[in-house]
């Protein structure tokens, strides 16, 4: 998953790609959307070919090696460098998004005074006053976004979140107002994503101050879920019975949540308060 960005990045195509490794272009395929994997030099080779070098090399690498010599499916804590990086490969290769989260607006869905605001909270707790890590983890939200939600690729987007998220205090109401207006706007402008409210005063929620994320990719590869705490590390799941029992926990509290038409209906409404 990895590899088909780091190719467009490079500006390389497919066959490219396969005549530098001297394989046939059905071998990147299969390398990209992660059905396959790749000897070490030929992984190497690449890398080279796409001009990957330091932190992010490194990391690949160890991913590489990490896919060939893993036994059996089963819990992945990610300690490498640019984690986050991870992450977005992950959803920009899934056909299907799941995610539930509690007391806050999920990173794709945030516009951008509500995901300015949320970072001006974690300034100087979880990174250094002024440090570069906060401006990189805004660019990258706002690369995120563009790439799921306005690259026309069709995926199924199903969000989960607590009404609570929706009336907290960020310091100015303006902030959430605007959000509340960019949640009513992205409804009604991809037909492939629904957000659901969960109400405060609904019994039943198997997953209660615990948000996740399940990436499904169809026929293509196995379910991989995800789990982060604010200081690390990100936690990756792709055991059967793991990712089993996650898409019981999301479509209980699917089931337990508002409609779709419903969500957005309380969303306009709380905008009225």
């Amino acid at each position: 998953m990895a590899l088909r960005r780091l190719r467009d990045n490079a500006g390389k195509t497919q066959q490219q790609a396969a005549e530098a490794v001297g394989k046939v272009r059905t071998r990147i395929v299969q390398l990209e959307d992660g059905t396959a994997t790749a000897s070490q030099e030929d992984l190497a080779t690449l890398l080279d070919f796409y001009g990957i070098t330091g932190d992010e090399r490194r990391t690949v690498l160890e991913l590489g090696a990490h896919a060939r010599t893993r036994q059996k499916k089963r819990v992945h804590v990610d300690h490498l460098p640019d984690s986050y990086q991870r992450f977005a490969d992950l959803e920009a290769s899934a056909s299907e998004i799941d995610c539930f989260e509690t007391g806050i607006i999920p990173g794709l869905l945030q516009s951008e005074s509500y995901l300015r605001a949320i970072l001006a909270e974690s300034e100087g707790v979880w990174w250094e006053q002024e440090a570069v890590e906060g401006r990189d983890r805004l660019m990258f939200r706002e690369q995120r976004q563009h790439r799921i939600l306005e690259s026309g690729d069709r995926r199924i987007l199903r969000f989960v979140v607590t009404e609570d998220t929706l009336r907290a205090n960020l310091g100015e109401p303006d902030i959430m107002r605007d959000q509340l207006r960019h949640l009513v706007a992205l409804l009604r402008s991809h037909r492939d994503l629904t957000i659901r409210v969960l109400r405060n005063d609904v019994p039943g929620n198997p997953s209660r101050g615990r948000g996740f994320w399940i990436f499904g990719f169809g026929d293509r590869a196995t379910p991989v879920g995800f789990t982060e705490s604010p200081p690390g590390p990100s936690t990756y799941y792709d055991e059967d019975a793991v990712t089993a029992a996650m898409r019981r926990a999301f479509y209980r509290i699917w089931e337990l949540a508002l409609s779709r038409q419903e969500s957005r209906r309380l969303m306009e409404s709380i905008l009225k308060e």
